[in-house]
């Protein structure tokens, strides 16, 4: 008995999720602007500054803040420096391999990290130490879990929570005393994915699979739109492009009313 190709399966896939979307429904039953329940948890691991645990449907994520000094940037010595970087553990997906950080990782990495950077979530400047010497780096590490789809909201809601709840060690490193994070901003990620002519909101691992565009929007607490990221190799129209924009303003701050607000 012959197996069907993984192109084959793909195919199908895609038929069966398209299909689905003709009739207004997506293959866990939800409409096309509806998130899968949320579960967001702080102070997770007892060795870092700062840390969440972020669950979207059965999406996981880890997110880990770490501080150390260090030498400012040449062109901003009085403002304390961000690395973000993500790691996608093999046990999450299938599709993840051991090693170095592959180009997808990298490119999640740089928008969560473009969300922070961008939104002005963290005061820079309160993290200086001495002026062109001295600054707290500030190191924030994504590790997925488990790959359910759209892990990179999952990350990004982890990141601005994890920094919320991140004590700069001042007494540690003989810098004077402890204090919290200067944060100044609450910025939320969303993620809208095209499908024929139809936008979805938090894409499932299926959908992503079968996807033509992504965009990602990241909005401060006044509804500014911070960053905004696309990919993959369809177009979106003016239409799409403004109503992504809409939905992922309005669901930043349903996010943030109930999960963040409540650190």
């Amino acid at each position: 008995m012959k197996t069907m190709s993984n192109e084959v399966i793909s195919r199908l896939k895609k038929d069966y999720i398209y299909n689905l979307m003709l009739k207004g429904s997506r293959e866990d039953g939800r409409s096309f602007e509806e998130f899968r329940d949320i579960v967001l948890e702080t102070n997770v691991i007892d060795k870092a500054e700062g840390s969440a645990k972020v669950q979207i449907g059965d999406t996981q994520v880890m997110v880990g803040v770490k501080l150390q000094v260090g030498t400012p940037f040449p062109d901003t010595p009085d403002s304390g420096v961000i690395i973000t970087s993500m790691e996608l553990n093999p046990i999450a997906s299938p599709n993840f391999e051991a090693g170095p950080p592959r180009e997808n990782a990298i490119e999640m990495a740089r928008i969560v990290d473009r969300g922070i950077r961008e939104s002005g979530a963290i005061d820079l400047n309160k993290l200086c130490i001495t002026e062109g010497e001295e600054v707290w780096m500030v190191f924030i590490d994504v590790h997925v879990l488990n790959d359910s789809g759209n892990i990179l909201n999952a990350a990004s809601l982890g990141a601005i929570a994890a920094l919320m709840t991140t004590t700069v060690p001042g007494e540690r490193e003989g810098r004077g005393e402890d204090m919290l994070m200067p944060i100044r901003e609450m910025p939320v990620s969303v993620s809208l994915i095209k499908i024929g002519e139809e936008m979805f909101i938090d894409p499932t691992y299926g959908e992503e699979d079968v996807c033509e565009a992504r965009i990602t929007v990241t909005s401060n607490q006044d509804g500014s739109i911070c960053a905004m990221q696309k990919s993959g190799s369809g177009s979106l129209s003016e239409e799409q492009l403004l109503h992504s924009v809409d939905v992922a303003r309005a669901k930043a701050s349903e996010i943030r009313e109930k999960y963040l607000l409540e650190i």
